[in-house]
């Protein structure tokens, strides 16, 4: 891969249960395992940052697909639902992609969304290795 763009950050604590930042101090969080993990949920968790990340370069590159086939996606959204649970002797991630694109039918969105799926980095990056689903919807 010949990189465009290379970023750094720091975990520190107690992982889970510590502090992360960007090394050029533009995010910085306090982390904490969520109350359904059996933490106090005070902070913010690695899966809340996945979301955010996936759902925006999702959106990006769904935004570059319709404008390479001449597409309007209007008000479009992309959501991520990250889930972590038990698997094997560790635990393991899913992702719940949701694209609400209501300025085209939905065969076209779904078209864009699949086209989308096969550019963005974060899909490439977990295909074949944990669960992604996208599902297009018009609201």
């Amino acid at each position: 891969m010949d990189a465009l763009y290379s970023t750094e950050a720091l975990a520190t604590g107690a992982g889970r249960n510590g502090h992360a930042a960007t090394a050029d101090g533009s995010l910085e969080f306090s982390m904490a395992i969520p109350k359904e993990m059996g933490g106090s949920g005070d902070g913010a968790n690695p899966e809340q940052l996945f979301a955010l990340g996936y759902a925006a370069c999702f959106h990006s590159a769904l935004q570059s697909v319709a404008r390479a086939e001449k597409k309007d996606l209007g008000d479009s959204s992309v959501g991520a639902r990250v889930s972590i649970g038990k698997q094997r002797e560790g635990f393991g991630l899913a992702v719940d992609l949701e694209v609400v694109i209501p300025a085209l039918g939905q065969e076209e969105a779904q078209a864009l969304a699949d086209a989308a799926h096969q550019v963005c980095p974060y899909s490439n990056a977990t295909r074949g290795n944990i669960p992604v689903t996208v599902t297009v919807s018009q609201d």
